[in-house]
Order: structure tokens, then sequence, then C-alpha cells
């Protein structure tokens, strides 16, 4: 992930702040606010680093083909990682 999560939570701190100072949502209970915009920030974040790995346990399984084919590692990473992101519909 690119940011801490300390990082991430003072960003869902600072919208819910400027979500509720800007009359843009009301609430009496603006912790639940960030700590739902907290949860939803760190989902979004983690995406990638979930995309990664399943990226990495796939190129696993097919190892010993890639080595055979000569085929690189990081250019397969690439490739696989697009069509995962493709699947997930996800924005990264």
């Amino acid at each position: 992930m690119l940011f801490s999560k300390e990082y991430v939570g003072y960003l869902a701190r600072q919208v819910a702040q400027k979500l509720v100072a800007g009359e843009f949502i009301e609430t009496k209970e603006p912790a639940k606010v960030t700590e739902a915009l907290n949860t939803a920030l760190l989902e979004e974040l983690q995406l990638e680093d979930r995309i990664n790995d399943e990226v990495r346990l796939i190129l696993e399984q097919y190892e010993e083909e890639l080595q055979r084919a000569g085929a690189s590692y990081q250019e397969m990473f690439r490739k696989v990682k697009s069509e995962l992101v493709r699947k997930y519909k996800a924005v990264l």
C-alpha cells in the first residue's frame, strides 16, 4: 500500500470534516462517518496489494513453464496483473 494506515486515518478524518463543514452530509455521529471512510479507503488502497498477491500465486503455478519458455517474470507479471485489473474492473 502506498500510504501508511495512520495517514489513511488522517485522510478519513479530514474528508469527514470537510463533508460535514460543507454541508454535503449531516450526521450526529461524525466518528462513525470517519470510521466508515477509513474502512472504505483502506479497502480500496489495499486492492492493488491483493491483486499483486494473486498474480504471484498464479505465476508460481506456472513457474516451470515460464522458465522453460524463457519468459520474463516482470513481463508476465504485468500481463497477468492487467488481466486481473480488467477482471475486477479496478482502477489503479
